[in-house]
């Protein structure tokens, strides 16, 4: 997982299924689905097996870059095991995205009900068990003004944002085996959890540093 040419792996074994399955697909292909796992959004059979490849592709390339022109690139020797790790678990979860779009699409039974939540419920579990180990950088972590004024404020703001993770993690992989009234409640919850908690924290931490 933490090897850098892992996504160039995932896009080709996405390539070559991509391939395989084209001319068995239909002219229109579901590409995205509501919070019922009912499709709402429909492309053509050529984006639909072009699309995670080449974005696959794309974040690999841009994660080779990041580092380089990253303004603390000195950092990212400090976790650069890290750094690849979750770019990595970011590209498996795609690739696993794509399969799961194109077998609906060839009618095989694939519950994209449970699929996409439990795949981002452990993606955010991966992210949540190494955010403590990133390093002050502009790219990847929880970048706001305040973390990325101050180097104690990105640590601890990242130690909580791991925790918050955690459990948003959990909370979505539950919202696979929940009822579909009770996914909107619990997937809100899981935003507020990872996406505004640390905003607010990071602000807080960064007034009590200055008031000292």
């Amino acid at each position: 997982m933490r090897r850098r040419w892992l996504g160039l792996v995932i896009a080709a074994v996405a390539i070559v299924f991509s391939i395989w399955a084209y001319p068995q697909l239909p002219d229109r292909v579901a590409t995205h689905w509501n919070f019922r796992g009912e499709p709402d959004g429909y492309s053509s059979r050529l984006f639909g097996v072009a699309l995670m490849p080449l974005v696959i592709l794309a974040i690999t390339g841009l994660a080779r870059v990041l580092p380089r022109i990253d303004p603390r690139s000195a950092n990212y020797a400090k976790f650069i095991q890290v750094y690849w790790l979750m770019i990595n678990g970011i590209l498996l979860l795609m690739g696993v995205i794509h399969f799961a779009m194109l077998g609906n699409a060839l009618g095989a039974p694939v519950n994209i009900a449970r699929i996409m939540p439990v795949g981002v419920g452990l993606l955010f579990l991966l992210l949540g068990n190494y955010f403590g180990r990133v390093e002050p950088n502009w790219f990847l972590g929880i970048r706001t003004p305040w973390t990325l004024s101050s180097d104690t404020v990105w640590r601890k703001t990242h130690r909580t944002g791991a925790w918050l993770f955690v459990i948003g993690g959990l909370l979505m992989i539950a919202c696979a085996f929940l009822r579909k009234t009770a996914v909107y409640v619990v997937f809100g919850l899981t935003i507020a959890l990872v996406a505004l908690v640390p905003v607010v924290l990071s602000y807080v931490l960064w007034r009590r540093e200055q008031a000292r």
